[in-house]
């Protein structure tokens, strides 16, 4: 579990279904995401893989649901998604439930997770994938002090959609000589 000011992450839990259910089941949220909108079926499964990989030794995959703090409302969720040899990086993902847009939550979240990747899981690279057109989601990863490391042409498909994706990453080092 980790507190912000604001927020808390904690595991996600099957009990989560309607708060996640209802983001994830809107058009206008998975706008940019190579998934949804989600039938219950797609949340079921969401769910499950989550405490799933909770549950995994070593771990692997920190999906966690973000809740405020002041009424306990579950708003999104994020994670780390750990890759590469010795899992020495992580993807960062999140999304969010449009009542949470253009509040801070997002990089607030986004920093705790940063935190917990460099200081608690001795990651060396925590790197982000983004729809070109998503200017929120931009906003929020150049915030984090993420570098734009480029773009991949046409790399995903957004139903039916081949879109390009951009490519922002931090560093340790960088995080270390950060303001954090």
């Amino acid at each position: 579990m980790l507190q912000t000011e604001r927020l808390l992450l904690r595991e996600i839990a099957a009990s989560d279904f309607d708060a996640v259910h209802a983001y994830a089941s809107d058009l206008e949220v998975v706008e940019f995401m190579t998934w949804g909108p989600n039938t219950e079926q797609d949340t079921r499964d969401f769910l499950e893989r989550s405490v799933t990989a909770a549950a995994k030794d070593p771990r692997t995959d920190f999906a966690l649901a973000v809740v405020r703090r002041e009424d306990e409302r579950m708003i999104g969720s994020a994670g780390l998604h750990l890759s590469g040899e010795g899992g020495h990086q992580a993807m960062l993902g999140y999304c969010y439930s449009p009542e949470a847009w253009g509040h801070g939550f997002a990089t607030e979240a986004a920093e705790a997770l940063l935190a917990l990747g460099f200081d608690a899981l001795g990651l060396d690279r925590i790197w982000a994938g983004c729809d070109p057109s998503n200017v929120g989601s931009i906003r929020v990863l150049e915030k984090l002090g993420m570098s734009l490391e480029g773009r991949l042409r046409k790399d995903i498909r957004v139903r039916g959609e081949l879109r390009d994706t951009l490519v922002f990453a931090i560093l340790l080092d960088e995080w270390r000589e950060s303001d954090r």
